[in-house]
């Protein structure tokens, strides 16, 4: 083997490119045999010639050629290891331009994250307010008290009148206006129908308060009144329970709407302080000037006043200085990785989104209690006017029509508060902030 030979053989030895780790080496091996590339063409042609002068009894021993597969497998791995080099080069800037787009991902996914925030904060504020304001609407507010009020004809009977008729004709056996006793018992019984001290019960509706106060009345009247007998008396208490049944019925009703209504107005109010602690987190990290909070307002007024300065637009505008700070002078290029690392606060609010959004999912469930709330009500009123059609109390056509106008003034009720509060417009904007992705 000529010295060109051994070179080449070195050049192209399998140990020494697999250790050109390099790329510095590794090209400066390609330059070498594409140097040497020439001279190997020069060697073939000369020796090439040579081979003619031997004899067929030698070309048969060493059978050697210009044909040679060497020179293919010599040409072949020249452009493996051109190729090999060109996609180091391509791989290396692939990761540096890969590092660089990977920064501006994160802040993109970070500066999106926490506009959307802004606005979530504006909507979870304006729609915990609008629902702790809700009890019923007006028109049921009417209906339903005037259900309440003895005095109300709204089935067909007022119950004074008729707990004043009861006592003439079961309790006095029609004797009221003959005897001074009488005429004393009926002006005591207007008495209690009329006290203004029913009125201010919170645990009773006034017909069941009324009708408590005249069954001890008389109860201790009959002890000294021969006009009243347990016998009478008994029956009037089974004609008036009649009645109790129908007012216990809408009192239970009552009772549990308006603890289930204050459980749930209480859970808003936690949740409004809860929101409002985290967008303090938040207004801070952003270096914007905090809300002043004292006892002698809400919350929700407090937040609708910061809400003029920090929105959805003057975050936008904060992202802006921001990335016109960090952008290389005589360039548009913006240096997104020392923007992320001089600014970790960014990054602690993205992370702290979460919470956020968590707090907006509860709002979701109280949002739904509040109507699961308003259906049992609804449904306990329906009952209890079906309780008067079964006693009596009322006749049952016109039962059915309270019934039915009643179920229109709930669904009216329930659009409008429906509509005013848009709970999909809230889900949808919360559902723009990409939470589940941690920036470190």
């Amino acid at each position: 083997m000529s010295n060109l030979q051994a070179r080449l053989f070195y050049l192209f030895s399998p140990c020494r490119v697999k250790d050109c780790i390099s790329a510095t080496l590794l090209h400066k091996r390609v330059r070498l045999i594409l140097a040497a590339f020439p001279l190997i063409m020069g060697y073939t042609a000369v020796h090439g010639q040579d081979t003619t002068r031997l004899d067929t009894s030698a070309k048969e021993n060493i059978r050697f050629s210009t044909n040679d597969t060497m020179l293919k497998k010599l040409y072949d791995r020249v452009q493996k290891i051109k190729d090999n080099d060109q996609q180091n080069t391509q791989a290396i800037q692939g990761l540096l331009q890969g590092k660089e787009i990977d920064n501006m991902t994160k802040y993109e996914l970070v500066k999106n994250n926490i506009i959307n925030a802004a606005q979530t904060y504006y909507l979870l504020n304006k729609k915990i307010t609008d629902l702790k304001s809700r009890t019923t609407s007006n028109s049921l507010d009417v209906f339903i008290t005037s259900l309440n009020n003895p005095e109300s004809k709204e089935l067909g009977f007022s119950f004074s009148e008729r707990v004043v008729e009861l006592v003439k004709t079961v309790v006095l056996q029609g004797k009221a206006d003959k005897s001074e006793k009488g005429q004393k018992l009926l002006i005591a019984t207007n008495s209690i129908i009329n006290s203004p001290i029913f009125k201010s019960f919170a645990a009773l509706t006034p017909p069941l308060g009324i009708a408590s106060a005249l069954l001890t009345f008389f109860q201790s009247a009959s002890i000294n009144n021969k006009m009243i007998n347990q016998k009478n008396l008994a029956k009037f208490e089974k004609e008036l329970n009649k009645y109790v049944v129908y007012y216990s019925s809408l009192n239970e009703g009552n009772q549990k709407f308006q603890y289930g209504l204050n459980f749930n107005t209480d859970q808003l109010s936690s949740l409004h302080q809860s929101m409002f602690n985290h967008l303090l987190f938040t207004a801070s990290a952003l270096k914007f000037p905090l809300p002043v909070r004292n006892d002698t307002v809400s919350i929700g007024e407090t937040l609708n006043q910061f809400f003029f300065t920090f929105n959805k637009e003057s975050v936008e505008e904060f992202f802006n200085r921001l990335e016109r700070q960090y952008t290389t002078p005589g360039t548009n290029h913006i240096d997104y990785g020392r923007l992320l690392r001089e600014n970790g606060n960014l990054k602690e609010v993205n992370n702290q989104l979460e919470d956020l959004v968590l707090q907006t999912k509860h709002f979701e469930s109280l949002y739904n209690d509040y109507f699961s709330l308003t259906d049992t009500y609804y449904n306990q009123v329906i009952n209890s006017l079906q309780i008067a059609a079964n006693n009596g109390l009322a006749d049952k056509n016109l039962v059915l029509q309270k019934q039915n106008e009643f179920r229109l003034l709930k669904q009216e009720a329930e659009r409008d508060i429906r509509a005013s509060i848009n709970i999909e417009e809230l889900k949808n904007n919360t559902d723009n902030i990409k939470y589940r992705y941690k920036i470190f």
